[in-house]
């Protein structure tokens, strides 16, 4: 990590699951280079995910030099095993586009990226605000916060038989507690603000419509993610 005296590391542990999640604000050196590369850049829709915009390549060099300022350190907050090594998976800009009344239903509910206990998200928000944060969240059924291989089965059925009953999920982005989920933490959108967070959490943008759904990288709700795992 930088040892700039502004960069201000936090470290929490969220929620009744006492998860480890690494906060740094300040971290602005490379804010400049990723909103001009981000202006440069293709977008298109993620097919891959049910990510509710457009997303484009982040440059390997730039994800690769972000990722060197901050992962020595995660080994001792996530309590990741000294044998297991750093490996990149995909690195992208984002912006939100899909308006709240085109969301499918699971866009409407929180998520997880994997159940992989070492794979995780790193993000970091490029644009002044406001917009936005990110909000983690508890499956009430279940009090799941994070979904494991051991958990995802009972989850996924308990989560599947209370959507049912209610006829699917409430309408829009999901930015309360509802459906059967708690929000319990949120990271608020701020400029230079970078967050490293494991992939199984429950999470989901707290999108406001008002100032999120924008195309243009330069005004809208750009943010850099990376995700990578220790193998």
């Amino acid at each position: 990590m930088s040892d700039r005296r502004d960069v201000q590391p936090l470290v929490e542990h969220v929620g009744n699951e006492r998860t480890a999640m690494l906060t740094l604000d300040g971290f602005d050196m490379f804010t400049a280079p990723l909103q001009n590369a981000a202006a440069r850049a293709t977008y298109s829709p993620d097919t891959k995910t049910f990510y509710p915009g457009l997303r484009a390549p982040l440059p390997g060099e730039m994800a690769l030099a972000i990722l060197q300022g901050v992962y020595r350190q995660l080994y001792r907050i996530f309590e990741i095993p000294a044998h297991l090594r750093l490996k990149p998976r995909e690195a992208t800009f984002s912006v939100i586009t899909s308006a709240p009344e085109s969301l499918g239903n699971l866009q409407k509910i929180p998520h997880f990226d994997t159940s992989n206990p070492y794979f995780f998200a790193l993000l970091l928000y490029l644009n002044p605000g406001p917009h936005g944060g990110t909000g983690f969240f508890r499956h009430r059924d279940t009090g799941f916060e994070r979904i494991g291989d051991e958990r995802s089965e009972h989850y996924f059925a308990s989560a599947d038989r209370l959507l049912q009953q209610q006829g699917g999920p409430s309408s829009g982005y999901v930015t309360q507690s509802r459906d059967g989920y708690e929000l319990f933490h949120r990271v608020d959108y701020r400029q230079h603000r970078l967050v490293v967070y494991p992939g199984n959490l429950l999470h989901s943008i707290l999108v406001d419509p008002h100032v999120d759904i924008e195309a243009d990288p330069a005004r809208g709700r750009l943010t850099a993610n990376l995700f990578f795992e220790f193998c």
